[in-house]
């Protein structure tokens, strides 16, 4: 959605970076071409002046003109500008004391109501609530069938007494169904209203009597991200029709330059609450304006990267594999096989990896990724037996003819899996012996007992003590000192620092007299 923006800030803030100091030059150069970058985003022109003259009046002040890389300090007011419009901070779901919650859909036909409305309700039920999904849009043709399909989906009720398709009355069927939701004990009802193809005075009355009806403690207001300015027009005109406390956008997993989102906040005042990044019902989390903010930076996303694979991870298994790889057990097929599974959970793989920081200069290359690959490769690994799988030493020629017949994949792509494999099992004995570093598990930092008891008895660095040594292990008396350490201070210690009792120096290899 922000590719074109995040492209264009990243060559702005790239050519500030060779800069010691920056001049009046280099600001309103810099702020012109912020301006142009989110004009080409379809940002609105008062947002675009407010964020514009908001940047350039603190480049300006005391925190650029006295830091040590006035161009960090430039993407760090950006960044800070960008939160700033895009709400400041995350905008929880307010809930009321006594259920039901009950929260209120609205936007124009076509911006992805009925959809959303399934994928709020998961969201909420993954969250530990039973909401239940209310069809009291009796106008689109097959919107109530849809919303059913949609709650199935979801695993989550659905009221709908009415056939819809222009039979019942929406306002009726919003008010039975606080009752149905209290008898049944659900705690959240999502009421999903009508929209049109554009504004007119029917749709707006109809929302306004369902909003009467029913008191929302939430009244959300779903726009497509893909409209650009009409999604800020659409937006003032339901803010003064019907009202409402919250912004959700959908398709932002488009190719639209994205304006929308940095429109709306700042002309109506109202947050943006949720985002829909997909089709599935499980592209939908709460909006984080600095996580968004970070992205269109090119900054990444490493926060919602956790939150995914805590979601998607199982614990036991996680912790399972970390033993496995700490003490030095093999890394098999299965194991891959395993990581790769919970890995592709996560969502496509494109997706995961563009929330690294710096990946948007990888956009290309990201772009070539298939995760039909994946799924390749998985076959690949099912067409093995059980040994194969444990032991790969063992796929010789002809089972690996065998696997490719079996996975529909040539022998090529079986010996590159192979090859990959081995490389990945290195890996992982690597990490496992800890690569070296002291402190890690398997580290060459400190020899263990067993280590020092093959290397044999230490021969001192004295020659005549290891002399002596090999004939007798006992402790050599140390000779009169005349030019050590010691016989340099005339045998003694200055005050203060003198040797405890019974301080043996012939145990220390200490330097030899000159």
């Amino acid at each position: 959605m922000f590719e074109t923006l995040s492209d264009r800030l990243t060559s702005v803030f790239s050519s500030l970076r060779s800069k010691g100091r920056l001049s009046e030059a280099d600001i309103d150069a810099t702020t012109r071409e912020i301006r142009i970058a989110l004009l080409e985003a379809d940002v609105a022109l008062p947002v675009v002046k407010a964020f514009v003259a908001q940047v350039k009046e603190r480049a300006r002040g005391i925190e650029v003109s006295q830091a040590l890389n006035p161009a960090q300090q430039v993407v760090k007011i950006v960044n800070d500008e960008l939160i700033e419009i895009l709400g400041g901070e995350t905008r929880r779901l307010r809930y009321a004391k006594t259920p039901p919650t009950v929260v209120m859909l609205a936007g124009l036909q076509g911006a992805g109501k009925t959809t959303l409305a399934g994928k709020l309700a998961k969201w909420l039920r993954e969250q530990g609530h039973a909401p239940m999904l209310v069809a009291a849009d009796l106008q689109r043709p097959n919107a109530v069938q849809q919303l059913q399909v949609v709650g199935e989906r979801a695993q989550v009720a659905v009221y709908a007494p009415e056939p819809g398709s222009g039979v019942g009355d929406p306002v009726e069927v919003a008010r039975r169904s606080i009752d149905e939701a209290k008898r049944a004990q659900h705690d959240v009802v999502i009421i999903d209203t009508a929209g049109r193809l554009g504004i007119d005075q029917e749709m707006m009355r109809q929302a306004a009597d369902i909003r009467d009806a029913v008191s929302p403690d939430e009244i959300l207001f779903v726009v497509d991200a893909m409209i650009g300015q009409d999604a800020v027009t659409t937006a003032q005109a339901f803010m003064e029709g019907v009202g409402f406390d919250g912004v959700v956008l959908t398709k932002l997993d488009g190719d639209a330059r994205g304006g929308a989102a940095l429109s709306v906040r700042h002309i109506t005042g109202r947050p943006i609450m949720f985002a829909s990044t997909g089709e599935k019902l499980e592209d939908f989390d709460a909006f984080h304006p600095d996580r968004m903010a970070s992205r269109i930076l090119d900054m990444g996303d490493i926060l919602t990267l956790i939150e995914q694979a805590q979601k998607t991870f199982d614990e036991e298994q996680a912790a399972k594999m970390a033993g496995k790889l700490t003490s030095g057990e093999s890394f098999t097929l299965e194991d891959f096989l395993e990581q790769m599974m919970m890995v592709q959970k996560m969502g496509p793989i494109k997706n995961l990896l563009g929330m690294m920081p710096g990946m948007g200069q990888m956009r290309d290359q990201l772009n070539s990724i298939d995760d039909r690959d994946l799924d390749r490769i998985a076959a690949i690994i099912r067409s093995m037996t059980p040994g194969e799988r444990q032991d790969p030493k063992i796929i010789n020629g002809s089972r690996r003819a065998r696997i490719a017949a079996g996975s529909g994949v040539t022998v090529s792509a079986v010996n590159n899996l192979v090859t990959r494999f081995y490389d990945a099992q290195k890996m992982m004995k690597r990490m496992a012996g800890g690569m070296g570093i002291p402190g890690m598990p398997g580290g060459r930092g400190k020899a263990t007992k067993a280590q020092k008891k093959s290397k044999g008895r230490r021969v001192s660095g004295d020659p005549r003590k290891a002399a002596l040594g090999k004939a007798d292990s006992a402790p050599v008396e140390p000779p009169p000192s005349k030019g050590g350490l010691l016989g340099n201070l005339g045998g003694k210690l200055p005050p203060g620092m003198e040797l405890p009792p019974g301080f043996d120096p012939s145990k220390f290899n200490l330097p030899g007299d000159k």
